[in-house]
This record gives C-alpha cells, structure tokens and sequence, in this order.
C-alpha cells in the first residue's frame, strides 16, 4: 500500500515565506524518501482581512468561523485563489512538483450544510454556522492519481454537496478527513505555537503527549480553547476512525516534521 502523509497549515503560514520554505523543504524530504504527500491549506487571517475590506463582520462562535453569503464568496476568493496561487508559488520556487485541487473538484470533498447545533465553547444554545458543511464523503481517485506521478496535491478545503452548491469547510477537518480516506500513516498539523500548550503565553509548557480524556478536561477547565478546540475534537474523531498518527507542531521548525515523524512528541504534542 502506498505510504502517505497528510500536512495541513494555516493561512498564517501561507503568507510567511520563511516558514513556508522551511516546510516545503521537510516535503521534499519525505517524497524524496518515497512518501506521498498530501498539503491542506486553510486561510483564515487572509480571509478575515478581506471581510473586513469589504465591509463585513467576521463572526466566530467557539473557535468556528459563521459563514454567511458574504463570507463564503470570501473563501472563494481567498482558498481557491490567493493562498492557493501562493503555496504553489513556494513550491515551484523550492522545486516541489505541485498541483491545486479545489475540495469542490470532482467530488473530492462531498459535505452536507450543517444544521444548526451546540458546540464546545459555543454556549447551550443551538448554533447556526450558515454555508458551513459537514464532510459525507472524500474522494480519493483524484488525489492518489496525482500522488502517483510524484506530484504533491496542494489542497482547499472547500466542499459542495449533491447540487454543487459550495461549502465552506474546516481545514483541520477536510485534512483529518482526508488523512483517513488516504489510509495515512500520520496528519501533520501545523500551527504557531509548538503543540498544545497549558498556558498559550508560554511554550515551556507544551504537552508532548495527549490524550482524549485529557482534552476534554482541559477544554472544561478553560485551560485548551479557541481553534485549538474543533482541532482536537476532529482528530480524536479520526483516531477513533483509524487514523494512528496526529501531531500538532510548530509550522516552520527547520526539520520539524522529520523529527517528529522520527520521534513523535519531541518537538511538538502526538495525539493518542
């Protein structure tokens, strides 16, 4: 079976060349070794940005983006357009063979529009997340065609259902998703900090190793919250799916993914 690794960053480091090269390099690395790899981007700093240019309220509820029609003709623009043309620009510049691939191309990514529901760090009351969707299926033929001729699929986490009609996705989701359709044998993702932190203003007091019982109670005593919280929450889901290898690292770390690939736990937090 083929090997493949699966690394998600954010918007934040889409638009830092530094880190952006550094973890370009650790890709060439791994495919140079005869893994596949699959890169899940988001874009979330570009895209609060440009709501706010255009005049719109960004509007998160525990960590969540609320995706009204306005905001999803940003992530359009954005995901399929701005942070794409940028991390392939890195990577013919680092002289990584690279490809991007829409969620929305050829039933890659099959969601469904989330109904309204109550979130972790949302509050008691029902929370209606607009075009958001939730993932029914992924589509794999596509992404492992290209793996197969050495190519490294750079992907948004856009999705569309049924109809077509477009679905704003979390990336961190789409990446775990995709990870276990992919039979992976670990999802990199990729952060500012360097794993999950006890306290976010001190990187001293990084987990090297967590557990889901051990989530769930720092997220009840407010000690784990923000993005960090969906983040957790979906990839517990996926190691219950399968999925044996998740770690959250520092995005940039020169050689980062190696070392954890190689020792997981040692320079970022291994989810178990």
């Amino acid at each position: 079976m083929s090997r493949w690794v699966v690394v998600k960053v954010g918007g934040g480091v889409a638009e830092d060349p530094v880190a952006l090269g550094s973890i370009i390099e650790d890709l060439k690395d791994l495919v140079a070794s005869g893994v596949k790899v699959a890169l899940m981007h988001g874009g979330g700093p570009q895209a609060t940005r440009l709501t706010g240019a255009l005049g719109h309220e960004t509007r998160m509820v525990g960590g969540r983006r609320v995706t009204d029609a306005p905001t999803l003709e940003v992530m359009k623009m954005v995901l399929g357009g701005q942070v794409a043309t940028d991390m392939l620009s890195m990577c013919r510049k680092k002289g990584l063979r690279a490809v991007h691939v829409s969620g929305v191309a050829d039933a890659v990514i099959v969601a469904t529009k989330r109904p309204p529901r109550v979130v972790s760090g949302g509050g008691d009351a029902p929370v209606d997340f607009g075009f958001v969707g939730d993932i029914e299926s992924v589509n794999t033929e596509l992404i492992e065609g290209i793996g197969s001729l050495g190519v490294v699929p750079v992907m948004n986490s856009l999705g569309a259902d049924a109809d077509g009609e477009v679905l704003n996705i979390n990336a961190d989701i789409a990446a775990t998703r995709l990870a276990v359709a992919l039979q992976a044998e670990a999802l990199f993702l990729l952060t500012g900090a360097p794993g999950v932190l006890k306290d976010p203003n001190d990187w001293d007091t990084r987990i090297s190793k967590l557990s889901r019982g051990e989530s769930a109670h720092y997220i009840q005593e407010g000690v784990i919250g923000g993005g960090m919280i969906p983040k957790l929450e979906e990839s517990f889901n996926a190691i219950e799916l399968g999925l044996g290898r998740i770690h959250i690292l520092l995005a940039g770390t020169p050689g980062g993914i190696r070392k954890e690939w190689d020792a997981p736990g040692s320079v970022g937090t291994v989810l178990v």
